[in-house]
């Protein structure tokens, strides 16, 4: 349109042209006469307000946003807790305004430096050399009702060595529940290590404190790794898949009268498939070894009176590990369980 315009001013004049095409005549002298405009002023420098923090005081603030407490807090958090113990540094949106200096307007809780947890790595050769315990809830009569099943488990030979109900999760249950247990299988300074999740009372200070007055190492998994506590999980599955197991229980004490036939039983009569298909009494107090050389003779025995009927030679059977391993390490032989000839 401007071009016809242009091509036709002359002839006609200007107004007539635009007026023709339908072109208004101030878009045809913006476009055909441009203005040159003086370049605009530079601003002068803000002067900083009365009110602003100094650089020193910014340099405080930002250094308590990277706190480790403070990493991956929001500030309208920081601020609310800083003013309950008496702290003012600034107000929230000057938090806000510093962290944007510094490029560090995102999700705050992707910044925080979570410190790294050594693998527990543990290892039994015999009995009572390393026990694992953990805590699982029972479903009480009604919901939100719950009884607390503490167990003890020592690695090598899956025996309980310990169990109780009770109505709570407290450190001084716990104290009590390790001492008797301890007692009763007469541990002594410098035997015996205890692993465990990273629960409230296992890793209370009264915890910690009974331990090293029994003279006991104490380990725990990393934080939400449930394979580092692998033989308390196990067993709470067989008690909680155990074809009797109610789901609920109508009072503390029924769960407490289901525990004592079910323990009886686990350790007694259940036939292991990580221990040789021994019961877990037989390794943690009879002679397993005598056990599985008598099957040996017995499969050996019928191998040489019908050696046509094992179409892969001998019978070779399952033998007990030598050593029971919470997290065993890269270079170490897989966990298989080795086989007897």
């Amino acid at each position: 349109m401007i071009q016809a315009a242009q091509e036709l001013a002359p002839r006609v004049g200007i107004a007539p042209a635009c007026r023709v095409i339908g072109l208004p005549r101030a878009t045809f002298y913006r476009v055909t006469r441009p203005v040159a405009r003086p370049p605009k002023p530079a601003s002068a420098p803000r002067k900083p307000s009365h009110r602003a923090l100094s650089p020193e005081e910014k340099e405080s603030v930002l250094a308590e946003l990277h706190s480790d407490r403070f990493i991956d807090r929001a500030p309208a958090e920081i601020v609310a807790t800083l003013l309950d113990e008496g702290i003012w540094l600034c107000s929230e949106r000057t938090m806000y305004r510093i962290l944007e200096s510094v490029k560090e307007i995102r999700e705050r809780r992707n910044q925080a430096r979570h410190p790294k947890f050594e693998i527990p790595r543990l290892y039994a050769t015999g009995p009572n050399q390393v026990w694992s315990w953990d805590i699982t809830k029972l479903k009480g009569p009604v919901k939100w009702v719950y009884y607390h099943l503490y167990v003890m488990l020592d690695i090598y030979s899956r025996y309980v060595v310990g169990w109780m109900v009770a109505s709570r999760e407290n450190t001084e249950l716990a104290k009590r529940f390790i001492a008797a247990t301890c007692a009763k299988q007469g541990i002594l300074p410098g035997q015996l290590d205890i692993h465990a999740d990273r629960g409230s009372s296992m890793k209370s200070k009264g915890v910690a404190d009974l331990l090293a007055e029994l003279g006991i190492d104490k380990s725990h998994s990393r934080p939400r790794v449930s394979n580092d506590n692998p033989y308390s999980e196990s067993q709470f599955k067989t008690l909680k898949y155990c074809p009797y197991f109610p789901g609920t229980f109508g009072s503390i004490q029924d769960s407490r009268v289901f525990g004592g036939p079910f323990f009886d039983w686990y350790n007694n009569e259940h036939r292991h498939s990580g221990i040789a298909m021994l019961t877990p009494a037989q390794v943690h107090y009879g002679n397993p070894n005598e056990v599985l050389q008598h099957r040996h003779q017995v499969a050996m025995a019928a191998w040489l009176a019908h050696p046509e009927r094992f179409t892969k030679g001998m019978p070779r059977l399952q033998a007990l590990p030598t050593i029971a391993w919470i997290n065993p390490p890269p270079e170490s032989p897989d966990a298989a369980v080795p086989e007897l000839a």
